[in-house]
């Protein structure tokens, strides 16, 4: 099997899934963590190189307060656990906004290995594409002024995993996903089986990977 270099996971269906369940919408993020976790664990077996986890973005923070308080909670939950483990951890994010979580600034200084190292594992915090890419600033077209990507220590992404049935990108890394293959899962995130990973893998495996060649 052809296994990707780089999977991106949009982890999403964590609000619908609480209320699926009888739960307040806030308390399907608590149910996230784990998942994040068992993925993480597949590709450390097998031989991904790099894995990144779409957070939570700045347009995410608009929702209401109990529900934000959750999903950033559940984020650094997410990476502290992962500490743990041997891997390589980098955060991206804006993390001047006042909804960045201030544990996880050291992490957004330089990639922090853990243990043995290893699998390198990205985690997109209070991220927006606009701020990654720079756009709040003008540019000109004399080449005098250069576009530096936030996000440049981030590789290109050879595959896209998203929950929950949504088939949009939702903003997520756009220039690294400029030739993605992205696979949905339908079940939503908190319901995740390793099943779906592998019925991803399979499928990508099925795929004409050219690159635009």
């Amino acid at each position: 099997m052809r296994v990707p270099r780089h999977i991106g996971i949009i982890p999403d269906g964590n609000r619908r899934w609480a209320v699926n369940n009888n739960l307040s919408k806030e308390m399907g993020y608590e149910h996230g963590v784990n998942p994040g976790l068992e993925v993480f664990k597949l590709c450390q077996k097998e031989g991904v190189n790099e894995i990144t986890f779409y957070g939570y973005t700045v347009d995410n923070t608009k929702r209401p307060s109990n529900q934000k308080i959750a999903f950033i909670k559940a984020c650094v939950d997410s990476v502290m656990l992962l500490t743990k483990k041997d891997c390589e951890i980098l955060v991206v994010g804006n993390t001047a906004a006042n909804n960045f979580p201030p544990e996880l600034i050291p992490f957004t200084k330089e990639r922090k290995v853990f243990g043995k190292g290893g699998i390198k594992v990205n985690f997109l915090i209070h991220y927006g594409w606009s701020w990654d890419l720079n756009l709040n600033k003008e540019y000109s077209y004399n080449n005098t002024t250069q576009l530096e990507l936030k996000s440049k220590d981030i590789s290109r992404i050879d595959l896209i995993i998203r929950w929950g049935g949504r088939r949009r990108l939702s903003g997520f890394l756009p220039i690294q996903c400029v030739y993605s293959d992205f696979y949905v899962v339908d079940s939503m995130w908190p319901d995740f089986k390793s099943q779906d990973f592998y019925n991803a893998l399979d499928w990508y495996d099925k795929q004409d990977v050219t690159l635009g060649g």
